[in-house]
């Protein structure tokens, strides 16, 4: 049985979201990236974070395997552990965008269930689904962790693709073939995603 918080109060903060924005001068939200392990999430979202300091951006970036090391370190990978770690990563994801922040996470996600529970928690425009589509032949040839070996072997169980499903987004707002494009080039493509929907200014208002 869960613990659920009792006799507590919400409490109004003087310093809005719109304050945060308007100080920073940029939209606010959440890109949320998900794919296959070694799709190129990590690799794509640090890039694009890069970018967006470079441009004066206030952004944070939180990423999956990160997080298992401090917040969510008492997680498995079972599908109960899995839907925790996304629920807690979503509320976080939420403060960050509240701060006047674009949070960058790059998580597996397997779950559409999952990521629209993610997406509820924001207002409208405040979540961007980023699906790093990447065949699972060349995510596997890939393996920069050598969990796919691992999984083929039966040393690793319930790993997503192999023996538990990955549900590709439904609606995506952007699809980044990661096979086709190098990091860089994906990178780009999401950088005109956000000055396309007035996340951030354009060339012409830099």
């Amino acid at each position: 049985m869960k613990n659920m918080s009792t006799n507590i109060t919400w409490h109004n903060t003087t310093v809005e979201k719109g304050d945060y924005r308007k100080k920073n001068g940029h939209h606010s939200g959440v890109l949320w990236f998900t794919g296959l392990s070694g799709s190129g999430k990590s690799s794509i979202a640090n890039q694009l974070n890069k970018l967006l300091y470079e441009k004066g951006v206030q952004t944070y970036l939180l990423d999956g395997d990160n997080v298992r090391h401090g917040l969510n370190h008492d997680l498995g990978f079972n599908e109960a552990d899995r839907k925790e770690n996304i629920r807690r990563i979503g509320e976080v994801a939420k403060l960050f965008a509240d701060s006047g922040t674009i949070v960058l996470t790059a998580f597996i996600s397997p779950y559409q269930e999952d990521r629209d529970g993610v997406r509820a928690l924001l207002g409208e425009n405040e979540f961007l689904e980023i699906h790093v589509d990447c065949p699972l032949s060349a995510c596997e040839k890939r393996d920069p962790k050598g969990l796919y070996k691992k999984a083929r072997a039966g040393e690793i169980k319930g790993f997503t693709g192999i023996d538990a499903p990955y549900e590709s987004p439904d609606k995506p707002e952007a699809v980044v073939k990661s096979d086709q494009f190098n990091v860089q080039e994906c990178a780009e493509q999401i950088l005109t995603l956000l000055e396309d929907k007035n996340w951030i200014k354009g060339k012409e208002g830099a």
